[in-house]
């Protein structure tokens, strides 16, 4: 039997070590964290993993500092103690990459060894160890290293950053960086991005760099899980997820990436236990490319941010674009920072006809503060994935038609039968096609699909509202009348 387990001292020399060298505390769902006194980062006392887990920090500390080598039984009843009192500790959370702080700050963790982050004020930006008790930090595979951001850039990183990515329009350079400045903030939703342009656009490139901007230079593109749980499992171990080159987005993927972006939690079975389980919350941008997705339903569509790309003229190796890059990143993630403290003192009216009002608002400040056209282009980009929307549902087409055969104004109200009843009809026509594949076979499935359509077709002058009667209930669509300002356009 090893020494340290015969002697019940070697126990109280590890306990009584790490009290007075490391701070344990507990996050709202109870795994039990320690953190290093005066650094940032914690790590989870049950962490198994080969590199980087709290028992190898601390066998390590207990070793430099000349109190012994201890393991087996003696360290593991030790952190057993030590996890238990943690539990009665204060709750306080941790995070990854981005974290709120005091005072109206925010905090970017650089990944560095020595703890150094980024503190964004709306007074300005600089770069120190967060307090302990005010930041934690949570390190996971998948956080990688980022430059120290370079100061008084005077906008010169922008520049570079849209000569390396091939933006086809001002509108996208705009929304781009919108939404890298939305992903500084650890509590405001973004969209999506979507990036598509013709083959050979260098989408999959642009989406690298606009990562590696916020998660360094070892991030990079994945394609999609297979499944749920592992798609779940990935963003919940990073800060951006980046899906590379889709082609379909299935209804669960569909859900699965609007519950990613404005949040939702996983719950499962605990590993070797009956009854415990493990909770994981998730709310993290997201970065997608493509060429065409297909389909795409009205709810995702409401949470994309469409960014277009066009080929280069002039082609350039790998080697020489990303050795440029990496040279320029200090001074894009120095603009970055520079724009997301201007837009955070800037001052701008919410708007409230916007699903993710959070990214409109962001949007109103950036042009505030910079008149880049942001929330136009915003606005824009959702009236085209409506069309996109419509023009891949013959459901929603047919109501248009049905709603274009009625003067303005006029109520019409139906049963959910009656409805399918009168739009089928109104799709066959006299030719009596058949009906395409997904086409509603009850008056329950009409109403769901038009309730998932109805933003949609709020958006192009139909609404649709359900009420009931003391005999039925009902679907009624109104087409209103066209306000003054809209009749001033139209004449």
């Amino acid at each position: 039997m090893p020494e340290d387990e015969k002697n019940p001292a070697a126990r109280e020399v590890i306990t009584d070590y790490a009290q007075a060298h490391f701070r344990y505390f507990r996050t709202v769902d109870g795994t039990v964290y320690a953190q290093r006194n005066g650094h940032p980062v914690a790590r989870p006392m049950r962490s198994q993993g080969t590199a980087g887990s709290h028992r190898q920090e601390l066998m390590v500390g207990l070793f430099n500092d000349g109190r012994g080598v201890f393991n087996g039984t003696a360290m593991k009843e030790a952190l057993d103690l030590i996890e238990a009192l943690a539990l009665t500790q204060d709750v306080q959370p941790v995070h990854i990459r981005v974290a709120p702080g005091f005072d109206g700050a925010t905090w970017l963790d650089l990944g560095r060894d020595d703890g150094q982050s980024v503190r964004i004020h709306p007074t300005g930006w600089d770069i120190r160890i967060p307090d302990p008790r005010e930041v934690c930090w949570r390190r996971t595979q998948l956080t990688g290293e980022l430059p120290i951001p370079a100061k008084d850039t005077d906008g010169k990183g922008i520049d570079l950053l849209m000569r390396l990515v091939n933006f086809s329009s001002a509108q996208s350079e705009g929304l781009a960086l919108a939404w890298l400045v939305g992903c500084l903030g650890p509590d405001v939703p973004v969209p999506a991005p979507f990036l598509t342009g013709p083959q050979g656009a260098g989408k999959s490139t642009a989406g690298k760099m606009l990562l590696r901007i916020i998660e360094g230079m070892s991030a990079d593109l994945r394609r999609p899980p297979k499944d749920e749980e592992n798609l779940i499992t990935a963003v919940a171990a990073g800060w951006i997820t980046g899906l590379d080159n889709l082609s379909h987005l299935g209804p669960d993927l569909s859900d699965l990436m609007c519950c990613i972006v404005t949040g939702g939690e996983n719950v499962k079975r605990a590993l070797f236990t009956d009854g415990d389980v493990v909770r994981a919350r998730y709310r993290r941008p997201l970065l997608l490319t493509g060429i065409d997705v297909g389909v795409i339903r009205p709810d995702l569509a409401e949470r994309l941010l469409p960014l277009r790309l066009e080929r280069p003229r002039v082609r350039r190796t790998e080697e020489e674009l990303w050795a440029e890059f990496a040279e320029s990143l200090p001074v894009i993630l120095g603009s970055v920072l520079d724009l997301a403290v201007s837009v955070r003192a800037a001052q701008a009216d919410i708007p409230t006809d916007l699903r993710m009002a959070d990214f409109a608002h962001l949007c109103a400040q950036l042009d505030a503060a910079r008149s880049l056209g942001a929330l136009d282009s915003y606005r824009a980009s959702l009236d085209d994935l409506n069309d996109d929307v419509i023009e891949g549902d013959l459901l929603a087409q047919t109501v248009l038609k049905h709603a274009a055969g009625n003067a303005p104004g006029t109520e019409v109200r139906m049963t959910s039968a009656e409805w399918l009843h009168g739009l089928t009809q109104l799709y066959t026509g006299d030719e009596f096609r058949p009906l395409p594949k997904g086409w509603p076979t009850t008056g329950k499935v009409l109403s769901d699909r038009l309730k998932r359509l109805q933003p949609v077709l709020a958006a192009r002058g139909v609404l649709v509202d359900w009420g009931r009667t003391k005999a039925a209930r009902y679907i009624e669509m109104t087409r209103p009348e066209p306000s003054q300002d809209e009749q001033e356009q139209l004449s």
